[in-house]
């Protein structure tokens, strides 16, 4: 059987076709036009998976379902997209606009509530019933598996473990409070804070590869890594900033696993290694209760679709 997997972004809509072991045959992307409208967009998904199905020669009866994971706040009972500043949506069928042009059952979630059903059905989190993913990236963005379902709150409005507040009246967030999780521990607040410690030390090696790279959040783990005090203190604090929310997650859920996706988690076991150890000195219960088993997802380029394919897979099976 073959199912369809879309992941919509900002910049682009991927897609794929693969069976239900998430072995993918085909993908490929398009452009997100700007202000697509929800109509446009529903026909333009459905046609890209039936120029797919025809590159590999396979007829459009053989999709037996599409999930679809996009950005901002999901109604996946209703079928819409209730709200998402990214693609500038809001209230949007995308369901039934993609069933006017595919006549399949289609199913639509949160990106990142997708990403971690996509891990816990095929990645890092294989079989595992409670499980909670964090990404770091522009953003911080969060998706919880309870009990094996998906917490997505009333009206899908809920699992935005980044805007949990770790400061009261800390840093603005682009959600318009402070202090969130997501305005200390996304990559774009490495960032912020690489920027001022390269102002307070321009002496500092920090400052020279900073200069040298340009802005990125490798220039701080490099420099941390070469042994740079400046280096050092940007990381140490980093990492505490991630650990205060992952910490906060993890008193709530208590979950068999803690996964880090996002750019940041490329920096593999150098990372996950510290933040592991620091969460763990924080926790509820620590010393008492089981270390919380902190990991990198691994779904990488593909979480988005093979989320968005588990949804499809879990959609025709009555699972949520």
């Amino acid at each position: 059987m073959i199912y369809a997997g879309v992941d919509v972004g900002g910049m682009s809509i991927k897609c794929c076709l693969a069976k239900e072991s998430g072995e993918i045959l085909i993908k490929d992307s398009f452009k997100t036009k700007d202000g697509l409208t929800c109509a446009e967009m529903g026909e333009q998904i459905a046609l890209f998976l039936k120029g797919l199905a025809a590159k590999i020669e396979i007829e459009e009866r053989q999709i037996i379902a599409v999930g679809i994971g996009t950005p901002g706040t999901v109604d996946g009972e209703k079928g819409m997209i209730a709200y998402s500043n990214n693609i500038r949506l809001k209230n949007a069928p995308i369901v039934a606009e993609v069933k006017k042009h595919l006549n399949v059952p289609v199913f639509v979630e949160n990106d990142a509530n997708a990403a971690a059903l996509g891990e816990a059905v095929y990645g890092a989190a294989k079989g595992l019933f409670n499980v909670v993913l964090v990404t770091l990236g522009t953003g911080v963005g969060t998706g919880i598996i309870a009990n094996g379902k998906m917490i997505t709150g009333k009206g899908g409005s809920g699992a935005e473990g980044g805007h949990i507040v770790i400061k009261m009246g800390g840093e603005p967030c682009t959600c318009g409070n402070k202090g969130c999780f997501e305005a200390y521990a996304s990559a774009s607040a490495l960032l912020r804070q690489t920027a001022r410690e390269v102002e307070r030390r321009p002496d500092s090696l920090l400052a020279k590869l900073w200069k040298e790279k340009g802005a990125s959040g490798i220039v701080p783990f490099d420099a941390c890594k070469a042994g740079d005090a400046a280096g050092r203190k940007v990381i140490r604090n980093y990492v505490a900033y991630v650990s205060q929310g992952i910490a906060a997650l993890v008193n709530i859920f208590r979950p068999d696993v803690v996964l880090i996706g996002g750019g940041i988690s490329n920096q593999g076991d150098y990372f996950i290694k510290k933040v592991s150890k620091r969460v763990n000195s924080i926790v509820y219960g620590a010393g008492v209760n089981d270390d919380v088993v902190i990991k990198a997802a691994e779904l990488k380029n593909d979480a988005g679709l093979l989320g968005a394919l588990a949804l499809a897979v879990r959609g025709v099976r009555g699972l949520k």
